[in-house]
């Protein structure tokens, strides 16, 4: 008799405040037979997803094994591969025993995370695998509940990129969007201020480390910022030119907000300078 494949879960776990662990992700971590967290260093146990697990489920509340995947923290694929390979090969190891299994992921499994690459293994090794998709707070609405700066309203837009990459075309979104979630924002922070100093946006962008944690820092001003790389930061910057539309006005408008204007002549005068 063929045993029946178990059931997996990607569930994201938020940001790092375990009260914003959600109901179903609870209920699931709680009951499951596995439940898996990524891990940063092979065999330390060093888990984020754990951590904030840890402050809503104690070790006797979950009821299943507690499995740790090792994810390189590096760019190198003939690293990672292998890597995503074999956390693959477990989880696979006990659903095919039949066993129902939560991969635990910091923040939302959709957005920025490892639970990607361990999906594509799957995909691939165990195509018939049911899997089921947890969503949790991410990053991209935890930092503006933070600076307490609305991401969006009436008919303004926004985006959410890698700083690294926005770095390189910042002029061209900031006439875009109205708001620019720049993620992984920790080891360009000077290149930023820089860049924004020169764009007369400086005013437009908020710093937040380690959002909803006890280690959380806010900066409003970029050139506050210390020195030092932080994985968990992001910057939101604001520029919100739609502000007011649904009320009849629009920041636009208003003759104490320049910033987009400002951002427009700057380029267009690089562009007569080329």
């Amino acid at each position: 008799m063929i045993k029946q494949l178990g059931k997996l879960y990607a569930v994201g776990v938020g940001t790092g405040d375990s009260e914003l662990l959600t109901l179903k992700a609870h209920r699931l971590i709680s009951t499951v037979d596995v439940v898996a967290f990524p891990e940063k260093d092979k065999g330390s146990q060093a888990s984020f997803a754990h951590q904030i697990v840890s402050g809503a489920l104690q070790d006797e509340e979950i009821q299943g094994e507690k499995l740790f995947l090792h994810f390189p923290m590096s760019r190198d694929p003939q690293i990672n591969i292998p890597a995503w390979r074999e956390a693959a090969l477990s989880l696979i190891a006990r659903l095919q025993r039949g066993k129902d299994v939560v991969f635990a992921t910091e923040g939302d499994p959709s957005v920025y995370s490892t639970w990607a690459y361990i999906q594509e293994e799957l995909q691939e090794l165990l195509p018939q695998l049911e899997i089921e998709i947890v969503p949790g707070i991410t990053s991209v609405t935890a930092i503006p509940a933070q600076t307490q700066i609305p991401l969006a309203d009436g008919q303004e837009r926004f985006c959410v990129v890698p700083a690294t990459w926005g770095l390189s075309c910042l002029p061209r979104l900031v006439e875009e969007f109205d708001t620019i979630m720049l993620i992984k924002a920790g080891r360009i922070v000077p290149q930023l201020t820089a860049l924004l100093e020169s764009m007369d946006m400086l005013a437009c962008a908020t710093y937040v480390s380690h959002a909803t944690t006890d280690k959380q820092e806010v900066y409003q001003d970029l050139r506050d910022v210390p020195e030092g790389h932080r994985y968990f930061s992001m910057v939101q910057l604001s520029v919100r030119s739609r502000r007011g539309v649904l009320r009849g006005t629009s920041v636009e408008q208003d003759s104490t907000d320049q910033s987009l204007q400002q951002i427009k002549a700057s380029s267009l005068a690089k562009e007569s300078a080329a």
